[in-house]
């Protein structure tokens, strides 16, 4: 009895479980079915069997140069992950292993700094950016998304580093190592899953970041959500164009993302009771 109750209870979590990712799934799905689609077809409506077409991924590479936004996407969000991990894993030691009564404040000042509208400091780094000469540049941008990002980093980093025993940093220390060889030789190599999954994070935050980077770019540095906005113009959305440039847009971030899922895993539950 108890055994047909354990059974039904994991095909129950199983069937909710596909429902949950169907419905999660089912955007993306729909995009690449509207990319496949004529403009006709794409403005008729609700259709998950159209007549099948490469026209508008045609149109798309012949009116945009896709593979320069693409690299200023994979160079500003690898930029900005490994400046924020430079910036973010002494810091998230200092807060783990020597902390103060202050330690916790300012972890919360720092997270609650996402919770400030973007648009409030535009004004702002525009015109800072515009005194620099680094409007629309790949430097400006990747500082930005560094910045933006920041705070998670060094969240996930303390918490990865809460669940590392001080006293093995003790004994590197009673062996003779310096401050930044117990950084670089013993902390990292063993908090290099909830690393891993902390860059992967990261990648994926800094790709999908749309505000600013329609904001502070124009040519130059537009990476590839710049490349799906050009598609909005003032004749009209064209929505089977759009959902090609979507499609060509997220495909990269997709595949790193299925062929890291164990990886982010992994780290994600990094010191969790197994």
């Amino acid at each position: 009895m108890a055994r047909s109750v354990t059974t039904r209870h994991k095909v129950t979590a199983t069937i909710f479980a596909w429902i949950v990712a169907l419905l999660i799934f089912f955007p993306i799905l729909y995009t690449i079915i509207t990319s496949l689609k004529s403009e006709t077809e794409a403005i008729a409506g609700f259709n998950l069997l159209p007549s099948f077409t490469l026209e508008s991924y045609i149109t798309v590479q012949t009116q945009r140069d896709y593979l320069t936004p693409f690299m200023n996407s994979v160079i500003i969000s690898v930029g900005s992950t490994i400046l924020a991990l430079i910036i973010a894993v002494p810091s998230a030691w200092a807060m783990a292993f020597s902390p103060t009564k202050r330690t916790k404040d300012i972890l919360m000042w720092m997270l609650s700094t996402k919770m400030m509208p973007a648009v409030a400091v535009l004004v702002p780094i525009y015109l800072i950016f515009r005194d620099l000469g680094i409007l629309d540049s790949r430097i400006g941008l990747t500082v930005v998304l560094m910045l933006i990002n920041l705070p998670i980093v060094v969240w996930m980093l303390y918490t990865y580093f809460r669940e590392i025993p001080g006293e093995i940093l003790e004994a590197s220390r009673m062996d003779g190592a310096g401050l930044w060889q117990e950084i670089v030789y013993v902390l990292t190599p063993m908090a290099v899953p909830g690393i891993a999954s902390t860059l992967l994070l990261n990648i994926i935050l800094a790709w999908n970041e749309s505000f600013w980077t329609i904001r502070l770019t124009t040519t130059n540095a537009a990476p590839l959500t710049a490349f799906i906005a050009s598609f909005s113009s003032p004749q009209g959305l064209f929505w089977a164009k759009l959902s090609a440039a979507s499609t060509m847009a997220i495909a990269p971030i997709l595949i790193l993302g299925w062929f890291s899922q164990k990886q982010l895993v992994r780290g994600l539950t990094f010191g969790a009771v197994k």
